[in-house]
């Protein structure tokens, strides 16, 4: 596979707690010219502090790590409000903490076992607000997240253009994507985006796209 011409390259922060793992994502990222390796962390605290000083794109992240987890360690970079985006990391699939993770604001996750090459654009689709998910992981997800949607008040029903923008989000299309389809801008999307996560009660677009898919909106008319 060929590597992406860089323009600005994404900045990766790798937590993990196993040396060799660690080491062995950084030879991975050094192989894209469009990936930057900027940090390493070995446990959650440490991840936390680095998310901070080094403001990643995106954060590769264990999801069990001593001192912190990474659960507790998502749970705070979100409440900082800090723009990486993070992909969780797992040796087991069928970890409770992996959706516990998702729901708190983690925009994807993966296996350890994944080839380089699906890790590498996994970094990609999250870094560009785009779902991460294995099809087994996304349909239990969406089966969680729908639950909170059913106290919807009538005040907090979705306008046409929200639910114009949600459908596009159920395809996968990104900020920059949408606004170029509807003509307006990539602000007036942000701010769409945002009051329908409101609204709905999710914490990221990649719940709003498993929503909305759920709903039967990725095959609706726009």
């Amino acid at each position: 596979m060929n590597n992406p011409k860089p323009g600005t390259p994404i900045r990766v922060l790798i937590a993990e707690d196993h040396p060799i793992m660690r080491q062995g994502l950084g030879v991975v990222l050094d192989a894209y010219e469009d990936l930057a390796l900027v940090g390493e962390a070995e446990n959650g605290e440490q991840v936390v502090q680095l998310a901070q000083a080094l403001k990643p794109d995106v954060i590769v992240m264990d999801i069990q790590m001593p001192v912190k987890d990474g659960l507790a360690a998502i749970q705070e970079i979100t409440s900082l409000g800090l723009d990486a985006r993070i992909l969780v990391l797992t040796s087991y699939p069928e970890d409770d903490k992996v959706f516990q993770a998702i729901k708190a604001g983690a925009m994807g996750y993966l296996l350890k076992e994944t080839r380089s090459e699906q890790l590498v654009e996994a970094i990609r689709l999250v870094h560009r607000d785009e779902v991460a998910l294995p099809p087994a992981i996304a349909r239990k997800l969406m089966q969680e997240i729908t639950e909170p949607t059913e106290t919807m008040t009538p005040e907090e029903a979705l306008t046409p253009r929200e639910l114009e923008i949600l459908r596009y989000l159920a395809r996968g299309l990104s900020n920059q994507e949408i606004a170029s389809e509807l003509q307006i801008s990539i602000t007036t999307v942000a701010t769409h985006v945002r009051n329908i996560l409101g609204k709905l009660h999710l914490a990221n677009r990649t719940q709003a796209a498993l929503y909305a898919i759920e709903q039967g909106m990725s095959t609706d008319q726009v």
